[in-house]
């Protein structure tokens, strides 16, 4: 998708590598906050994005324009509400990633920048929408996963986990098909919009 280009491939990465690091993060901070040191443990909480990426959910940002991190570890027998807080902990990450696209957005209205600058605001836009949209998809093992497993009734998750373990082909498969890009993108154009009206770039 933007390996063609080598413009966009230079404005393309940092706003990939911002994204992915500030979800991460964001689900490690969470998950202090309510009293899991595990990801400070296994060095986590840290804005490295090193630390945070994933080989092939990267290069399918990169080919396909929709991917993934490598999942925080957490352990919710420390939070005093398991459920619940895994419901916070897996949010967080699609909560910060529409931050900073909001914020992208902001600054594009503001500073109608032109340049790399427009292109690296306008891909910070993008990928920040598309992490949050993907990984609230209720499969496992993306975010939406835990939070529907955290909403549903227990005897309901038991029956569902064993799903688990098929879940991340299922993903590569709806995506290199091109199914999950059209059941999405209408979702991901529909959330932009309400950016730019939000921050008055359209009216």
């Amino acid at each position: 998708m933007f390996l063609r280009d080598p413009q966009s491939l230079l404005s393309a990465i940092p706003a990939i590598l911002i994204a992915i690091t500030f979800h991460e993060f964001a689900h490690g901070k969470m998950a202090s906050i309510l009293g899991d040191p595990t990801p400070a443990r296994t060095g986590r909480l840290t804005l490295n994005p090193l630390k945070h990426l994933d080989v092939y959910g990267t290069l399918m940002l990169l080919i396909v324009g929709f991917g993934w991190a490598k999942p925080v570890q957490v352990n919710p027998m420390y939070f005093k509400d398991r459920r619940k807080g895994m419901v916070y902990t897996s949010l967080a990450g699609p909560a910060m990633n529409l931050t900073l696209a909001y914020f992208a957005t902001l600054f594009l209205g503001i500073l109608s920048p032109g340049g790399w600058l427009q292109i690296f605001l306008w891909y910070s836009v993008w990928f920040n929408v598309v992490l949050a949209v993907f990984n609230l998809i209720p499969i496992p093992p993306l975010d939406g996963s835990k939070v529907l497993f955290g909403l549903l009734p227990p005897a309901m998750v038991i029956k569902l986990l064993p799903l688990q373990r098929y879940g991340n082909i299922l993903l590569i498969v709806l995506l290199l098909t091109g199914i999950l890009g059209k059941v999405i993108t209408p979702v991901i154009f529909t959330i932009i919009g309400v950016l730019e009206r939000l921050v008055g770039l359209i009216v």
